[in-house]
């Protein structure tokens, strides 16, 4: 282990030491910070929030209008109690003075609207007796209702947890490429000029109980299926802690938790691939979150994965089937994500991540990569329908080999502006550097840059057409590679809500 290998990793433990020992000063000073259910509201899309809205919007109004109804019913009965009132008084004082029968047969009654009638003694007692039912009916009825919609909410709840949510996502592009080999590295992108299969994922979410979530991903290829993801996430641990097993992707920066419906461009950078591999970095394991109690939001995630796998941990061990013989055998990701709310309608989350697992070059060879990303946010109306955001992300990589230690970077920082609900508009540059003995990469011995834009047009949340232009220059090449994609995008089904 080389002097700055050393220095990577004291500065990473200051940070964790740093970051936990403000949340338990935070802590004792009364325990100010968001709840993790607070704190998702957060890292909710515009989508999900204007959902939310909706949802209790709506219970709003149907509440109003039952106490308007209730309100109104109470009125009506009131009034009427005080006619009968009125005519039971007029027939004492009647009585009372000794008046002749013609005089008390029939009473005076006033209505709601100071209309008045006569009402016969007879009439007045069945119109007593009548309200003396209706009251009762409504008390029993009022009784009865609480029980009967408690029993038929939990039936549902058991229907719904049988039921999970479920959709389809299709993406298909027609792209061209002014050359043969476009060094392309993500398995979703375009690959070659004509029409291209990018995915079709099935995405399934519900909740097993009170006390696990179910999430899966199942990306259909013209080729055959794959498991992107399928975990479980505790949903009642105590202090703030979640845990998910199972096959995930790993909460490394930004981009690579995602899936391709919520890119912001047709393909992605080619960061991730170079250094992860195509379908970005993601295996079999377990994590660790903890929503620390500091005023601002500070998430900490700890995982334990499988290091093998050519298409997403290529620069661990790969397509190697090394057995797993110690705790260094398997791979190791940090990431601390931060919320800071600049104002109300500005936002920016920015996030340090570390990753250490074994590499395929010799034994106990290593590899390590660090990255940050940033999210700025700035919303441009109450209903998100119009925003700005700057989204980056630097990614630096050290690989033990035989008698060396090769040092590259890359990354991307792209702008997106949406003008509304269906219109938007992006632009991206992406760089990365070479080196002349890459045992991953042996045609990347020169530093590459590329630049794209895209205009996208959504009909409704469950479509999208965009129409994109990349410009490659890798620098080992004497010319650069144009390519222009239309990417179409269709989902049926539930889908949840995208992070902020």
């Amino acid at each position: 282990m080389t002097q700055y290998h050393r220095c990577i990793i004291i500065l990473w433990a200051l940070c964790y030491f740093v970051l936990c020992t403000s949340s338990a000063m935070a802590q004792e000073e009364g325990g100010r910070g968001l709840t993790r259910e607070a704190a998702e509201l957060h890292v909710m899309d515009e989508a999900e929030q204007e959902h939310a809205v909706h949802a209790i919007t709506d219970t709003d109004e149907r509440e109003t209008g039952e106490s308007r109804e209730r309100s109104s019913n109470d009125e009506d009965s009131q009034k009427t109690k005080e006619g009968v009132k009125y005519s039971e008084t007029s027939e004492e004082n009647a009585i009372n003075n000794e008046e002749s029968p013609s005089k008390v047969e029939f009473k005076k009654i006033e209505n709601s609207d100071n209309e008045s009638f006569d009402l016969s003694e007879a009439e007045l007692e069945e119109l007593a007796l009548a309200l003396e039912e209706d009251k009762f009916s409504r008390v029993q009825k009022e009784a009865v209702e609480p029980a009967k919609s408690s029993a038929s909410s939990g039936i549902w709840a058991s229907i719904q947890s049988m039921n999970p949510d479920m959709a389809f996502i299709l993406d298909v592009a027609l792209a061209y490429f002014s050359k043969k080999k476009n060094y392309q590295t993500g398995g979703h992108d375009p690959t070659k000029t004509g029409f291209n299969f990018q995915q079709l994922e099935l995405s399934v979410s519900a909740s097993v109980d009170p006390f696990f979530r179910f999430d899966a991903n199942l990306v259909f290829s013209l080729f055959g299926v794959e498991i992107e993801e399928a975990y479980a996430t505790t949903l009642s641990l105590p202090w703030s802690l979640q845990v998910r097993a199972g096959q995930f992707l790993s909460r490394f920066g930004r981009l690579n938790s995602t899936h391709p419906h919520s890119w912001s461009f047709v393909d992605q950078p080619f960061a991730i691939g170079k250094f992860f591999g195509s379908e970005g970095n993601r295996g079999l394991g377990a994590e660790l979150s903890w929503l620390t109690p500091l005023p601002w939001y500070v998430e900490l995630v700890a995982s334990i994965q499988m290091a093998n796998g050519g298409a997403t941990n290529r620069s661990y061990f790969g397509n190697d089937r090394a057995e797993i013989s110690g705790l260094g055998d398997f791979l190791y990701t940090l990431s601390a994500k931060q919320f800071f709310p600049l104002s109300q309608s500005v936002g920016l989350n920015w996030g340090l991540s570390a990753q250490f697992g074994p590499n395929a070059t010799g034994h106990k060879n290593r590899t390590d990569i660090y990255g940050t990303d940033i999210y700025l946010k700035a919303n441009f109306d109450s209903n998100n329908a119009s925003f700005l955001a700057f989204q980056a992300e630097e990614l630096l990589r050290l690989r033990q080999v035989p008698n060396d230690l090769l040092i590259d970077h890359a990354g991307y920082a792209q702008i997106l502006y949406q003008f509304n609900r269906e219109w938007s508009t992006a632009v991206r540059g992406e760089w990365g550097s070479g080196l002349p003995a890459d045992p991953l990469d042996p045609d990347w011995t020169k530093y590459r840059g590329r630049v794209a834009a895209q205009a996208t047009y959504n009909p409704s949340h469950f479509a999208r057409l965009r129409a994109q232009i990349n410009v490659d220059i890798p620098r080992w090449q004497n010319t650069p590679i144009i390519a222009t994609f239309l990417n179409l995008e269709v989902l049926v089904g539930t889908h949840p809500a995208h992070n902020y």
